[in-house]
């Protein structure tokens, strides 16, 4: 009976250590498999380590060359065109003609009225016989009459001689159009035989003055690349013909005030719309070859004066209280590391299109920085990395 029961009394013991085993394997997988089970639900996050450095503030843009100075030419008269000396980009010297008029109306108008003048000159030498006469026969009243008579006639030739000149200065200046200084034709309204659209019938560009274009640039971007009236600056000029380009130097000759922007690229979290300023600034350029029209590059880059930690500008976020960034605080645990949320809030003090330099006392160049996350991130998130 005893050594019946030997066996068995081993064999239920060998059962219970393996129910214990398989007890504690399961005990310990479930465990370790929860935790990996719920590390893999945790926010997904893409990091980086801040870098100390100073930034480089880049401006490029471009514009469209216009004259500084341009006359706009028409006939007052109303005149029909006879003739046209030149065509749009064409190079014209002061004193060229550009169009000619028909002034036929003009000159007979003025014939007619030299005429009138003879006549007039005529009737005055009449009366100044008349003068003479009544003189010779001692006739008081019809010497006072006669000389009354003379002075309103020369009056009278005054008043022509006057008219006379006025249209052969009118004929003399309107009969066709000369160009008021060296430059370009760079619009050519005029047809032969028709008179004015209404529209100048030439404009003329002056080259002496030079050309300008415009670039519409950020306040805070203008101050940081240190740019100021009478600037020097390299000008990449792309002619419209095809030809090779070249570059030029330009001078800031004028920083006015634009509308600004409303900007909240950057402010995704706290849906905060930010109001930048604006400024216009005009770039001068001279150069003989230049005739209006062609497009003007300019790139700018300048490195910040001070050094400091740098991020990314995706990193960076806004609330009503002020700047901030997520940094990463890591946990160390029995089964493993945890990764956890930080709040911190920063001063950016110089900031490009890609980086923002940034001070905080909480912040040192090994902390992880958090860019980017698959769900949206509160302090004390735990989450895992990318």
């Amino acid at each position: 009976m005893g050594l019946n029961d030997e066996p068995e009394k081993r064999r239920r013991k060998r059962n219970i250590q393996i129910v214990f085993s398989i007890f504690i394997g399961l005990l310990l997988f479930f465990t370790l498999y929860s935790n990996t089970l719920q590390a893999l639900v945790l926010p997904k996050v893409r990091t980086e380590k801040l870098v100390m450095g100073s930034l480089v503030h880049t401006f490029e843009g471009s514009g469209a060359l216009l004259p500084i100075a341009e006359a706009k030419l028409s006939n007052p008269a109303g005149w029909k065109v006879s003739a046209i000396a030149v065509k749009e980009g064409d190079r014209v010297k002061k004193g060229q003609t550009l169009i000619t008029y028909d002034s036929k109306s003009a000159e007979r108008e003025l014939q007619d009225e030299a005429a009138q003048w003879e006549k007039q000159k005529i009737d005055l030498q009449n009366i100044q016989d008349r003068y003479i006469e009544a003189a010779t026969d001692g006739d008081e009243t019809k010497l006072r009459s006669a000389s009354r008579d003379i002075e309103m006639r020369k009056l009278d030739l005054g008043v022509q001689e006057r008219k006379l000149n006025e249209l052969k200065d009118r004929l003399a200046n309107q009969k066709k159009i000369t160009s008021p200084y060296d430059g370009v034709v760079t619009t050519l309204n005029a047809v032969e035989g028709m008179t004015s659209t209404g529209e100048p019938d030439v404009l003329i560009t002056n080259n002496r003055r030079g050309y300008q274009f415009e670039l519409l640039v950020d306040a805070s971007l203008l101050s940081s690349l240190g740019i100021a009236m009478e600037e020097k600056v390299q000008v990449e000029v792309r002619p419209q013909s095809g030809q090779q380009a070249k570059v030029i130097e330009g001078t800031v000759h004028e920083i006015t005030d634009a509308a600004p922007r409303m900007d909240n690229s950057a402010n995704q979290t706290s849906k905060m719309t930010v109001t930048i300023a604006q400024k216009v600034v005009r770039v001068k350029v001279v150069d003989s070859e230049l005739k209006g029209g062609e497009e003007a590059f300019v790139k700018l880059t300048k490195h910040s004066r001070q050094e400091g930690q740098m991020t990314t500008n995706e990193a960076i976020h806004q609330d009503r209280e002020g700047k901030f960034l997520y940094k990463i605080e890591e946990r160390k645990g029995a089964l493993g590391n945890d990764f956890v949320v930080r709040k911190v809030r920063i001063q950016s003090s110089e900031t490009n299109d890609k980086e923002t330099m940034i001070e905080s006392r909480d912040l040192n160049l090994n902390d992880l920085i958090i860019l980017e996350s698959s769900e949206p991130l509160q302090e004390g998130n735990r989450v895992r990395l990318q």
